[in-house]
């Protein structure tokens, strides 16, 4: 008897998702875990350059996220558009020859975290238009993460729609450029604001989701691998050669058949959870 074939997997991308590019905060400050030292982003990226790997822009990933083309690439994306990822992210992805998607709250061109301020998160400062047109210049893309950085699912319909389209819009009016990328703040999102974000012209989003983009997939749907401060070289380089979160989801049932009694972890938390641990100073792997 012939042996069935195994089915092919589809290809997969990995993207990356950084935030502040910066000296660390002081142990216990809230969302520590999302500021990486300048140097450690730098060492990073050299790494991925000297695996082979070239890192694009979300507009630059698009035709291997379709399909239409292979190799070996990884995403390149940073959240929120602070001033320190174009004083320190923008010259070690110009010197490796990468590019990268900064994803701007357009209601805040200028200024700064101020989403943060109840956490007691320190005031960082945002690109303003000129930042942003010398970000383009280079060769980056600007994306959408709406106007306020809002928590679009306990936002109304009417008050989500807006947030979405209208960021898009302030833009793509400020910079005078086609903004075809968005990024759910929080990388919090239900169907419908996936919808919201076709309606409004986007042709990629991203989530906080821990996996690697299939390809071809849903492009509105987009995971990422967040890189945190605790995010140990070896490990991060690991999960972008290898499909290190599919693993465990394959290998999570098989454990749990074998030690019933202990609950599977999930392999992937929110946004809003992970950075709350990272908070807090829990390891994460």
């Amino acid at each position: 008897m012939t042996e069935p074939r195994p089915i092919p997997r589809r290809a997969s991308i990995p993207i990356l998702s950084y935030h502040q590019t910066d000296a660390v905060p002081p142990w216990g400050m809230p969302y520590r875990g999302l500021v990486l030292p300048p140097a450690r982003f730098a060492r990073q990226m050299r790494a991925l350059k000297a695996l082979g790997y070239r890192g694009l822009s979300m507009r630059d990933l698009m035709p291997y996220l379709r399909g239409e083309r292979t190799g070996k690439v990884v995403g390149i994306t940073l959240d929120d558009g602070y001033v320190n990822n174009f004083d320190h992210a923008l010259p070690v992805l110009c010197a490796l020859g990468f590019t990268a998607t900064s994803f701007v709250v357009s209601g805040q061109l200028g200024g700064s975290n101020v989403w943060d301020a109840a956490a007691g998160v320190p005031r960082a400062r945002l690109m303003n238009v000129h930042h942003l047109r010398e970000w383009m210049d280079a060769g980056m893309e600007v994306g959408a993460h709406t106007r306020s950085h809002v928590d679009l699912p306990r936002c109304d319909p009417i008050l989500a729609r807006a947030e979405i389209t209208h960021s898009r819009d302030d833009l793509e009016q400020a910079l005078g450029v086609p903004v075809r990328s968005f990024c759910y703040p929080y990388g919090q999102y239900r169907d419908h604001h996936v919808e919201m974000a076709r309606a409004a012209g986007f042709e990629a989003a991203t989530t906080s989701d821990s996996a690697r983009a299939r390809c071809p997939g849903d492009l509105l749907r987009l995971p990422r691998l967040t890189v945190w401060l605790s995010t140990p070289l070896p490990y991060l380089l690991a999960r972008v050669c290898l499909d290190v979160e599919g693993w465990r989801r394959r290998r999570a049932p098989r454990q749990s058949a074998v030690y019933p009694a202990q609950p599977v972890a999930r392999s992937a938390a929110t946004g809003v959870q992970v950075a709350e641990r990272a908070a807090v100073g829990e390891r994460l792997s």
